[in-house]
């Protein structure tokens, strides 16, 4: 790019940088020196291939979404918690958003996860362990007594069973006397990771994807702030992906659904900004950095380009990140706390838009309420002490960072390619269901391609580890210590009593008729082909649980089996 380009853009840049509404902040280093907004080539300079860069709150968008970047807002603490009941998990939530935490996000147990009840008999011994229980929308209320929907954030963590529990969370919201068409936050419902990766899923996909088509629908006509669907690459790289796998995995799980919405009839620049995504951030510092300034180039370029998207929220790749649970190490617990701070820092510097960082007890347990605070301290030193609020994208020009950029962008490219090239193998006739890349998704999840590429990069991974050649502190190298044991959090067997009694009471209470009448009805929906939400919330209204409302589906559509690889 020649240089008065390169001008032009910093004259446009600095133009909406000074329209932009700014924190009340102190925006100069710890020495008092006043630092730009935003740093790009020096005057008269020529840069080959700036338009690639460009500057903040541009397309592409490799530098971030606004031209302002922290300083007009900074990223969303958003802490993952959750554990035993609903009353107990309320607590913790309450203790966050005391802290400062500014969002919050429901980590959900095995057996709501799968979609089944905590009196279920294969619930046994699950039951609030790996996150809350959640059964009905009364659980759902307890959830979040005394913290109104309305003026909080809330992001859940779920997607077999997603559409019946947000469900319970509208209708808990209701009952705050929330207007359900103002909420905000994040449901993940991305079930195409789950046939790759994390393997929770209840039906086959197409049902699957039908009820996230219909889930799209409901919210772009009456819920428009919420964000029906998260893209989540993070479960993808904890199973043993590298970094560009994890973000072409999971941009081509996003175009995927781009192509479902497309298929339903939905314009592309209303429902697209209803789309975000959830990253990993491990432990390689720069590369973190490099993947995720790649992603938001890639996305803008196939929304615009092949997709056809005009406006630059539907351009936009918004994305929460979690630091890498995989990274932590039993083995010299404490060490996990500069980990997660490096990995927090790496995603801050690609531009997150808000964060959970892991415990240092995670490996071993849920965390204990002291893990739990230093992990939101850890964010909080972060964004107040080290001034990298201050500036946007401050790695951007770095040759190496540059570089790695570019190199992540074309082997997620390439992967592309590949699916495709599956999709076109599918329905060689060119005229697929829902789209190409739709195509190649599905292909690729039934034949195991996903499965074996990720297996392989954990082995190569794991084989590199075993002979030194990958070091890990504290587990094949300095490996002497004088840390002792943890004192962990431990999840009481009396919850799950507690719980399926609690469960027994309210299904005495409540009208059976009336729970009958609305499943029988969410079954003609899913028979008739209408959109299912509406008769799905008059039965999470009339107190239908969610093993019920899965079962009837269930009953109807089959469970899935994954097809055996040998």
């Amino acid at each position: 790019m020649d240089a008065e380009a390169i001008e032009e853009g910093r004259r446009r840049w600095q133009a909406r940088y000074d329209k932009a509404a700014k924190r009340d902040a102190d925006f100069t280093t710890l020495s008092g020196d006043p630092v730009e907004p935003a740093y790009g080539p020096p005057a008269g300079a020529v840069v080959p291939g700036f338009e690639r860069i460009g500057w903040p709150g541009e397309y592409p968008f490799t530098r971030g979404l606004y031209p302002t970047g922290y300083r007009g807002r900074t990223w969303t603490i958003r802490q993952f918690a959750g554990f035993g009941n609903a009353e107990q998990t309320n607590e913790r939530y309450k203790m966050i958003l005391r802290n400062g935490g500014g969002g919050l996000s429901v980590a959900f147990d095995m057996p709501t996860l799968m979609g089944r009840d905590s009196d279920d008999p294969r619930s046994l011994g699950e039951v609030g362990h790996c996150g809350v229980a959640i059964d009905s929308a009364a659980d759902m209320e307890v959830l979040f007594k005394d913290i109104p929907l309305g003026d909080v954030t809330t992001s859940m963590t779920i997607s077999g069973p997603a559409v019946p529990v947000f469900c319970m969370y509208l209708v808990a919201a209701e009952r705050q006397g929330v207007d359900p068409g103002v909420l905000n936050g994040t449901l993940q419902t991305d079930i195409f990771k789950e046939y790759i990766a994390q393997k929770e899923w209840l039906f086959a996909p197409d049902p699957h994807l039908r009820l996230i088509g219909d889930l799209m629908e409901y919210c772009a006509r009456g819920i428009p702030a919420y964000k029906p669907l998260s893209v989540s690459g993070y479960h993808i790289r904890e199973a043993g992906a590298t970094a560009a796998q994890e973000l072409a995995y999971t941009l081509a799980d996003g175009f995927g659904y781009v192509e479902l919405g497309l298929s339903r009839g939905l314009d592309v620049d209303t429902f697209a900004p209803g789309l975000s995504f959830f990253f990993d951030a491990h432990v390689d510092f720069f590369e973190e950095i490099a993947k995720f300034r790649a992603a938001r180039r890639i996305w803008a370029r196939w929304m615009r380009d092949v997709y056809g998207a005009k406006s630059d929220k539907a351009q936009w790749l918004r994305f929460h990140t979690q630091t890498a649970g995989v990274s932590l190490t039993a083995q010299q617990p404490y060490n996990n706390v500069v980990r997660t701070a490096v990995e927090a820092l790496a995603a801050v510097l690609g531009g997150t838009n808000s964060l959970h960082t892991n415990a240092l007890d995670e490996t071993l347990a849920l965390p204990s309420e002291q893990a739990a605070e230093i992990a939101l301290r850890t964010q909080q030193v972060l964004m107040e002490e080290t001034g990298v609020a201050n500036v946007a994208d401050p790695l951007g020009g770095s040759w190496f960072v540059e570089a790695l950029t570019d190199r992540i962008e074309a082997d997620a490219e390439k992967i592309f390619d590949k699916i495709k090239e599956m999709g076109a193998r599918a329905v060689p006739d060119g005229q697929h269901p829902i789209g190409p890349m739709t195509s190649g998704i599905l292909r690729g999840i039934e034949d195991g391609w996903f499965t074996g590429e990720t297996a392989e990069s954990a082995f190569r991974y794991q084989r590199a580890l075993e002979k030194g050649d990958k070091r890990v502190v504290g587990v094949n190298c300095h490996e002497g210590s004088v840390t002792g044991d943890l004192e962990i959090l431990r999840v009481s067997h009396e919850v799950e009593r507690e719980q399926v009694r609690v469960l027994a009471d309210r299904k005495a209470a409540r009208d059976e008729g009336a729970v009958r009448a609305t499943l029988d009805a969410l079954l003609s929906a899913a028979r008739d082909g209408g959109n299912m939400i509406p008769p799905m919330l008059e039965a999470v209204r009339a107190e239908a649980t969610l093993g019920e409302i899965c079962g009837v589906l269930r009953d109807e559509w089959g469970a899935y089996t994954e097809p055996a690889r040998f």
